[in-house]
């Protein structure tokens, strides 16, 4: 049996947080693998998180920031990062995924999201000019990257979840250089879903994947990052 820890404060009020189990669930019948699923407070991750995480066979950075604590959810996508496990982030989480690797490997240690420090000097993850509503939007996949192959397809169709902060994009060309790949855009040039280099399943979203269980849909990343988590130890 496989275990996913899920960083993130939970709120039943929130659909993200409703949907990621029903997600999990649907993922796992289609591979016909066990996975459990523990939720974990990002405070809990302020101290001693390296411990705390060496047991889960994947991570989950889950929507609905700002998250009780910054730097707990910044550790856990370090902890992913630096470990090799694999990795999502779903609309908070990719935001966080940003600053996490801006900060510790681009060297951008005052990168800050604008949502949480709107003073900041330094906006690494700012407002959208076009927020990923419920609206349908089609992304198109970058050739050569990991998700087109987890798609299968080289343009996308999703309408899950409502992110309205990204990556400014001022910043792009710095962490792709080091090796965070943009891997999906919307049809404007936005970036909506990135993938890190050398990793074997490192990818964040701005959109929320998860709520396609809502609909009884298994959903192509998340049984792509199922499947790698039941490999990777």
């Amino acid at each position: 049996m496989y275990c996913i820890g899920l960083i993130g404060d939970y709120d039943v009020n929130v659909v993200a947080h409703v949907a990621i189990p029903l997600a999990i669930q649907l993922a796992a019948d289609e591979l016909g693998i066990q996975f459990i699923f523990e939720w974990i407070p990002t405070p809990s991750l302020d101290q001693d998180f390296e411990q705390k995480l060496s047991k889960y066979h994947a991570i989950w950075v889950v929507p609905a920031s700002p998250y009780r604590s910054m730097q707990g959810a910044l550790n856990g996508i370090r902890f992913a990062r630096e470990q090799q496990i694999p990795f999502l982030g779903t609309c908070g989480g990719f935001q966080h995924m940003i600053i996490e690797f801006a900060r510790n490997v681009v060297g951008l240690a005052e990168a800050e999201h604008a949502e949480e420090n709107p003073d900041a000097s330094f906006i690494l993850v700012a407002p959208l000019s076009c927020s990923v509503s419920e609206r349908t939007h089609t992304f198109r996949l970058a050739p050569g990257s990991k998700t087109i192959d987890f798609y299968d397809s080289p343009e996308i169709v999703e309408q899950y979840g409502i992110c309205n902060y990204g990556l400014n994009p001022e910043y792009r060309s710095r962490l792709e250089n080091a090796g965070l790949n943009i891997a999906g855009v919307d049809l404007d040039g936005e970036v909506r879903i990135m993938e890190l280099d050398r990793h074997p399943f490192f990818i964040g979203t701005l959109f929320q994947p998860e709520r396609s269980a809502l609909k009884s849909i298994t959903h192509p990343l998340i049984k792509a990052f199922l499947r790698k988590a039941a490999s990777s130890k």
